[in-house]
């Protein structure tokens, strides 16, 4: 039994928060492409960011802003255009795009955070981008999470979101998340846009460690193709409207409050590797006997993300061998002679030694994956332990098709 239940309402169910997504033109497609989350108060603002040195301009404006200030009431996303790789001009329209939202919500611009999602080396249709946010400032609702989250994505087939709800003091505390990402998505950190909402009061650098530590144990944690973006942006806002005191230390609540986070943001991990481009099913890696929770994770996200390992998982072949050989090359010593493998169900290591098993069955059971609802049945469980230590870790990817390649292969084309 969990500590929260999952509640409707994504980003809009904390307290205190409106959203909106609309469609102002900025993709060819016609679909929505502009979205707006607000905060009715300032609230603490923290964020994790691409470790690319190619950079948006959006993840260059965020960082300074809440370097200067760890706080904000407005987050402005759009998709279509990256408005990264964009030199000089890519930052003077970042500038634009704060100053012009600030001017009409009446709040100063570095209380507005920005993130950008589309085709890298493109330009945002300013006029555009104007000429809408007074119907996206007009469209904000208590209930506008679902259109925001739809707003901010590109190749994803379906948006992705949450909500969680805890008791604390006799009182409900909420946190909400919306995410976009499909390909291009690899750790440190994936290819995706995450904004995370919360009603509780939380001290500004208690807030961005628990943030951080959520990443390490989801978005970066995910791989879909072993690409990392020039746009990876996860901001989380925690806004006090829940009206419960403060948390400046941790303790019971703070761990609880940590948890219920990490719980949202593994859940639009999931979401997003799930979605992976072309994928058809989502796939778990579970790593335990490390010597510390890091190695673990280490050897989880090399497994997860093995082209190897994604190809057999989409051919319903039981290579067990290519997990083998994806452990080994983690960069994580272990002694051979601990290596335990399962897929599902099915032991096919013991002891760093080959066992008999049912292979049309293992077959069958990545079939029925495949073919299982979604985020429900269709996760295919990898489960290897390599020794007897403490660490334990979990990496989130999807299989490898041929749609993948089609549709990447035609992303500007």
């Amino acid at each position: 039994m969990t500590e929260w239940q999952e509640i409707s309402g994504s980003v809009t169910a904390p307290r205190g928060y409106r959203a909106a997504g609309i469609t102002a033109g900025l993709k060819a497609s016609g679909l929505p492409d502009l979205a707006l989350i607000v905060s009715d108060v300032e609230a603490i603002a923290a964020g994790v960011f691409t470790t690319s040195v190619v950079r948006a301009a959006p993840v260059d404006y965020c960082r300074q802003r809440l370097q200067s200030k760890p706080g904000a009431s407005a987050i402005l996303c759009n998709a279509g255009q990256a408005n990264a790789a964009t030199g000089s001009q890519g930052w003077i329209d970042a500038i634009e795009c704060a100053q012009n939202l600030a001017q009409i919500l009446n709040i100063p611009s570095d209380s507005i955070l920005l993130a950008s999602t589309g085709v890298i080396g493109q330009r945002i249709k300013m006029d555009v981008l104007k000429a809408g946010i007074p119907e996206l400032v007009a469209a904000l609702s208590e209930t506008g999470g679902d259109s925001a989250a739809k707003a901010i994505v590109t190749t994803d087939l379906v948006p992705k979101s949450i909500a969680l709800e805890t008791m604390m003091h006799d009182r409900p505390v909420r946190i909400g998340g919306i995410a976009k990402g499909s390909g291009m998505i690899h750790p440190n950190m994936a290819t995706m846009l995450s904004f995370v909402t919360c009603d509780a009061a939380v001290s500004p650098s208690l807030w961005q460690q628990m943030l951080s530590r959520a990443a390490d144990k989801s978005f970066n944690q995910i791989t879909v193709d072993g690409d990392t973006s020039t746009n990876d942006t996860l901001i989380a806002l925690a806004n006090g409207q829940s009206r419960t005191p403060a948390i400046t230390e941790m303790g019971p609540e703070a761990e609880k409050l940590e948890a219920m986070l990490t719980a949202v943001c593994q859940h639009l991990a999931k979401a997003i590797a799930r979605d992976g481009e072309g994928a058809t099913c989502l796939v778990e890696v579970v790593v335990s006997g490390a010597t510390d929770d890091k190695a673990a994770r280490q050897v989880a996200k090399t497994i997860a993300g093995s082209s190897l390992v994604k190809s057999a998982i989409f051919g319903r072949d039981p290579n067990w061998g290519r997990i083998a050989a994806a452990a080994g090359r983690a960069g994580v010593s272990f002694d051979q002679e601990n290596l335990q493998i399962k897929l599902g169900n099915f032991l096919l290591m013991e002891n760093g030694q080959p066992l008999a098993f049912d292979r049309s069955a293992a077959s069958a059971y990545l079939k029925t994956a495949a073919a299982g609802a979604y985020l429900k049945e269709d996760t295919v469980l990898i489960s290897v332990s390599i020794g007897n230590g403490g660490g334990f870790g979990k990496a989130w990817g999807c299989d490898l098709t041929y749609d993948y390649v089609k549709i990447n292969a035609e992303y500007t084309t």
